[in-house]
């Protein structure tokens, strides 16, 4: 028997972050969740998430920071990540396959989510 993947829902809105973790937990994986991108990197520094899914615009330490970080290592760059963010524009230098537009569905951050574990898509 495989092992649920662990994912880590990063998400300022509490509202939108317990959605997307009850969505992902009902299908299967095991959820960790974080209010913000100081403690998604302490999380991530302590435990290696299979996937994150990440919003950019946070108050203190944001979703760009994050990813910055994360890409600066080898340990955390294998990461594959779920951008989920309401900034407007083009949004191609993140260099993310997995990008959604908010509002994005609970169902539609699964689908992401289980793409980008299949794919091995990463920073």
């Amino acid at each position: 028997m495989t092992r649920a993947k662990n994912v880590l829902v990063v998400e300022d809105d509490d509202d939108l972050r317990r959605l997307y973790a009850r969505t992902l937990t009902l299908s299967g994986y095991q959820v960790k969740e974080a209010r913000g991108g100081f403690e998604a990197l302490r999380f991530i520094d302590s435990e290696h998430p299979d996937a994150i899914v990440l919003d950019l615009m946070m108050p203190g330490v944001d979703g760009f920071a994050v990813l910055n970080e994360l890409a600066g290592h080898a340990h955390t760059r294998q990461i594959p990540i779920v951008v989920v963010t309401g900034v407007s524009g083009d949004l191609h230098w993140l260099d993310t396959a997995c990008l959604l537009k908010k509002p994005a569905t609970p169902e539609r951050v699964v689908q992401a989510v289980r793409q980008c574990l299949a794919t091995g898509t990463a920073l």
